[in-house]
């Protein structure tokens, strides 16, 4: 069976979808902004379209009618700290940071910025290690990979062991 859907998340916005589309396109490489959708009359467009690293999503600004929460997030996984610290620093601007590697922009959208090597320290087969990795996880704001996996291999402060 083949398939011709187009499947993209949507965002709701009150306002300001296109400044926050730049601003993600911006950050995220291999990204890109599609033609904005025009609202007639409107100042700015009723419908952004744009991609992710690939992924597509939408914004819709609609109206104060609803609002974004933690409830939906978009996960980036980073391939190193270099990384980590550049799109957590960028999206922290004017947003606030969190717990666990999540924050919420100053658009209002909820993201988890996580470090690859993450999945792997967490569902290790070691219970204990990967224990530990999870009890420094639960103390950061900003995920730091070195200290989980120092914590996973039972070295430094809060390691446990």
């Amino acid at each position: 069976m083949s398939s011709t859907h187009t499947i993209r998340t949507c965002l709701w916005f009150a306002k300001g979808g296109l400044d926050a589309a730049r601003r993600y396109v911006e950050l995220i490489p291999h990204s890109a902004l599609e033609t904005p959708v025009p609202a007639e009359g409107a100042p700015e467009p009723l419908i952004v379209l744009f991609h992710l690293n690939g992924v597509p999503f939408s914004i819709l600004n609609g109206g104060p009618h609803y609002t974004l929460s933690p409830a939906a997030s978009i996960v980036v996984s980073t391939p190193d700290q270099a990384e980590t610290d550049r799109l957590w620093d960028a999206l922290c601007e004017g947003g606030a940071p969190s717990r666990c590697g999540w924050l919420v922009d100053r658009f209002g959208v909820s993201w988890q910025i996580v470090p690859e090597v993450l999945p792997r320290l967490l569902g290790a087969d070691d219970r204990a290690a990967a224990g530990r990795a999870m009890q420094a996880l639960l103390q950061m704001g900003k995920l730091d990979t070195a200290v989980l996996e120092a914590a996973f291999r039972g070295e430094g402060a809060g390691a446990g062991g």
